[in-house]
């Protein structure tokens, strides 16, 4: 397993602010200059969210490519953010997913995490959401696996665990896995180890995250800011054994979002989470 940062935790300098519990840093960071904090910061890759790179022009997808070749970085693309498929409601942006399946493919990433939704999005009954995400999926995996990339789901605050497990094992494919968010089904009320657990088996990209208990409504995102890896409720040196076990030895991507007031500025919670990271490795 190898120690790596998602562009995420910049989200703020890459200018989505969320309303009402962040602020604007004032300043604004290029995808160049987090390959460069990156590189700073010692990882051996990166998760990058094309989100912050909507449009890339060729000449962009190759000096992207040029400028992680040169610094050595793994990575990750990683498509669909905030609600990707819209869980099925959106088969229109499966076009948008190959597009970004062969940019990943010409930047040399072999797994591409995706969004098939979101905690907005998440519809009440499962059977319908999965009825209406498996072929939109398959058309996916299909035209993935003509550019040898994997797409790897994210637990993305729109599945639980099980459904997860059933929806991978109901396709079926080696180009469909998870983006395993450590901290995600702790948002939906699940037991985030047992999550880990279910989801461990299928992982091919992680976000590694932590957070803690706020005040407020628990159904709510606001109520479980993430916390400098270490700090929080998830069991961090579990999880890196669970997926040791389980053959992982892909990228552990760091991923802050609503960073705890408590805990500062995102520079010191980074610094703090990779060297914790680095520690259990």
């Amino acid at each position: 397993m190898k120690l790596a940062i998602d562009s995420y935790c910049f989200h703020r300098y890459f200018g989505e602010v969320y309303p009402g519990i962040e602020e604007d840093p004032g300043s604004r960071m290029t995808m160049r200059g987090f390959l460069a904090r990156a590189s700073s910061l010692g990882v051996d890759g990166v998760s990058l969210e094309s989100c912050f790179l909507p449009s890339p022009t060729p000449e962009a997808v190759s000096q992207l490519r040029e400028d992680l070749d040169e610094r050595g970085l793994e990575r990750v693309w990683a498509w669909g953010h905030p609600s990707g498929l819209q869980s099925g409601d959106a088969p229109e942006e499966v076009e948008d997913l190959k597009r970004h399946t062969e940019i990943a493919a010409a930047i040399g990433a072999k797994v591409m995490r995706i969004c098939c939704g979101g905690r907005r999005t998440r519809p009440a009954e499962w059977g319908t959401h999965k009825g209406k995400l498996v072929p939109l999926l398959r058309n996916a995996i299909a035209h993935a696996e003509q550019h040898g990339v994997v797409l790897a789901i994210e637990n993305h605050i729109d599945f639980l665990a099980d459904e997860l497990v059933e929806l991978i094992q109901t396709i079926d494919s080696p180009w469909l896995g998870v983006c395993l968010d450590t901290a995600n089904n702790l948002r939906m009320l699940e037991d985030p180890m047992v999550a880990i657990e279910k989801l461990a088996p299928y992982a091919r990209a992680t976000h590694v995250k932590d957070v803690a208990a706020r005040s407020g409504n628990p159904r709510e995102f606001a109520f479980w800011p993430s916390v400098p890896v270490g700090k929080g409720l998830i069991d961090i040196p579990r999880t890196f054994d669970v997926l040791r076990k389980h053959g992982y030895t892909g990228l552990l991507a760091l991923e802050i979002d609503y960073l705890h007031p408590a805990f500062g500025g995102d520079e010191q919670a980074i610094a703090d989470s990779l060297d914790y990271m680095r520690g259990l490795l």
